[in-house]
């Protein structure tokens, strides 16, 4: 299919959604995106109450979309006590988003743990001193913490740091189109497992 503002149709488009996201997402890397792995997060409490942030996609295969962080941040805490999310990916640049929604679950300890060692030095100290989503007394306290750290010896990854991955039940294609028509294409499973494909209106 071709990149940049033309126009979405289901015949652009792969049946499998998966191989779909993959192409956007190396046009987005070829076409100079920066960070197109840089993703809006949602999550929400056990009653309900919603929040977002952004963090970086670091995987995706038939299993699903991984990302990492502090199991005690807010993200955490919240995806603990309801382990359902959904992912916005924005590509200003080929006027295109990717939506996609799914339960979440988290990686195996053996899986977080090869991560974090590919993570530079730096990196894997600040996991460990920043007690994430909570207060501190000030930003002093947190680079003493880190100087403590850095003279500690190698960091391993910490028992409350790790993965999570998403495992996709609906995808939303969106393509720029003039005079607000945009484009939108959504996957979801149906009863059998398969993915159906429909068009939604802007």
């Amino acid at each position: 299919m071709g990149s940049g503002r033309q126009g979405l149709s289901e015949q652009d488009v792969d049946p499998d959604p998966l191989a779909q996201f993959g192409r956007w997402f190396s046009e987005a890397r070829d076409a100079g995106v920066f960070e197109p792995e840089a993703v809006a997060l949602a999550t929400a409490a056990a009653d309900g109450s919603p929040s977002a942030r952004m963090v970086l996609l670091k995987g995706f295969d038939e299993r699903g979309f991984r990302f990492f962080t502090n199991y005690d941040s807010r993200k955490g805490r919240e995806l603990a006590e309801n382990p359902r999310a959904a992912l916005l990916f924005h590509w200003k640049e080929l006027g295109r988003q990717v939506r996609i929604e799914g339960g979440v679950e988290r990686l195996p300890a053996a899986e977080s743990a090869e991560y974090f060692a590919t993570r530079s030095r730096e990196s894997r100290l600040s996991a460990l001193a920043s007690p994430q989503s909570r207060v501190i007394g000030s930003r002093e306290e947190l680079d003493r913490r880190l100087r403590e750290l850095a003279g500690a010896g190698e960091p391993a990854a910490p028992a409350h740091w790790g993965g999570f991955r998403l495992v996709p039940r609906v995808y939303e294609l969106w393509q720029h189109r003039e005079h607000r028509l945009h484009d939108r294409l959504r996957y979801r499973r149906d009863p059998a497992g398969e993915w159906v494909l429909e068009r939604l209106a802007p």
